[in-house]
């Protein structure tokens, strides 16, 4: 049984909370004293119905305020597959966590209040999951029931978001109204909607193809550890760490980088013995022919199919600081298992959410901003442009001082050495 992980986003109150709730109340993946502390709450909240999004919503600050701040992850499976959600917040001071919790998704719903339409921070939203490259994004019109389940506007918004959409790279846009709270085309088809001929939203989810998604072509082997005998004896030496794109099987030549030694694989091992092959995303340790000097940070790959080896990065950032990226600075740059020091060398140009115009000469990107900028790494970088591989192509940048991610990357050209 295979996983799908998806995360919801959008604007505040438009229901991700309660979607998500609904999901797992219609599902029948909550247990008894979970439902009953959350009816015990709405009741002392006076609410007149079960406020499901309390599924969620667990921090204090969250119930006062009816806003979600940080990313909750719920999981849940049906007989077809298993699910792991974010849950996301809609609004814009939490946009880093939003980030966060996009960032491993299979899939996107995307929700857009029915009454509201298509708001700055949907738009905001769709943009950063575009530069995440998502695979799947679902369009979730919800509060149907507020707007007497009309087609004209269910419609009117589809075709806004998907004129908004095709200026930029959505691979596959599945547009859906529902009503979250009274569960309408959530689970179930609802008879409220009868010239709706789609799918509920699960049955979707179930359905969707994922496979296709995952990069089984470029192996990419970040190592994490060097695994040598406690004891000082024997000759083993293994390099552990989780496949990110690839296959690999013993036998396979193989490189390491950035030294540019070859070898081959001599064998391929997890906790439970050695394995025929393994693929993404298996936490192995691969076992070498040769003597190659290999340590945390290095990456072996194809002798054939190698990544950038590279100081030079251009990418795409959301920054998540309230101090302005700006030229000149410097941040410590996380890369798979790789730290480096980074410079910023040029901020090409800042994006404007609602309209995608590009400003090329802006100041700094502030927080919640997106621009394209060019960094300089004190050493080379073993990556690859993010619209080929997720993994390889993102980093973080930490502010040295505090140790706070100020900063999410994706990479898009690389000047190869």
């Amino acid at each position: 049984m295979d996983i799908l992980r998806f995360a919801t986003a959008g604007s505040v109150d438009d229901g991700k909370s309660t979607l998500i709730g609904r999901l797992l109340y219609d599902s029948k993946s909550i247990f008894t004293d979970q439902l009953d502390a959350v009816e015990r709450t709405s009741a002392q909240r006076g609410d007149s119905y079960t406020d499901l999004a309390l599924l969620t919503d667990g921090l204090r600050a969250e119930r006062e305020q009816g806003i979600t701040i940080d990313v909750a992850y719920r999981y849940f499976s049906t007989p077809l597959r298993k699910f792991i959600i974010a849950d996301t917040p809609g609004h814009i001071q939490y946009t880093r966590n939003m980030v966060t919790g996009a960032s491993t998704a299979d899939l996107a719903i995307i929700l857009i209040d029915a009454r509201k339409g298509l708001l700055e921070q949907s738009r905001r939203h769709a943009t950063i999951v575009s530069l995440l490259r998502v695979p799947h994004v679902v369009l979730a019109i919800n509060k149907m029931d507020l707007v007497d389940w009309s087609q004209d506007v269910y419609e009117e918004i589809s075709s806004e978001f998907r004129e908004f959409a095709a200026r930029l790279d959505f691979a596959d846009v599945t547009a859906i109204p529902l009503s979250a709270l009274t569960g309408d085309n959530v689970v179930t088809r609802s008879d409220k909607m009868p010239w709706y001929e789609g799918s509920a939203l699960l049955h979707h989810l179930e359905h969707v193809y994922i496979a296709s998604d995952r990069n089984l072509v470029d192996v990419r082997f970040p190592v994490q550890y060097v695994i040598r005998p406690q004891n000082g004896r024997g000759d083993y030496r293994g390099f552990a760490g989780q496949l990110v794109s690839g296959v690999i099987r013993p036998g396979d030549e193989v490189i390491a980088l950035p030294s540019g030694l070859p070898s081959r694989v001599r064998a391929v091992s997890t906790a439970d013995g050695e394995l025929a092959e393994a693929y993404p995303p298996m936490s192995i340790t691969v076992q070498l022919e040769d003597e190659v000097d290999i340590s945390r940070g290095d990456m072996i790959s194809r002798r054939h199919n190698q990544p950038d080896v590279t100081q030079d990065i251009d990418a795409m950032i959301c920054w998540m600081d309230a101090a302005p990226l700006r030229v000149g600075t410097k941040y410590a740059l996380k890369h798979t298992t790789r730290t480096v020091r980074a410079l910023v060398k040029d901020i090409q140009y800042e994006l404007d959410i609602n309209t995608l115009q590009r400003d090329l000469s802006p100041d700094g990107i502030g927080l919640n901003g997106i621009g394209r900028v060019s960094l300089r790494t004190t050493l080379p970088l073993l990556a690859d442009p993010y619209r080929r591989n997720r993994q390889t192509g993102s980093f973080i940048l930490i502010d040295e001082a505090s140790n706070r991610t100020v900063g999410a990357g994706f990479i898009t050209e690389n000047e190869k050495r």
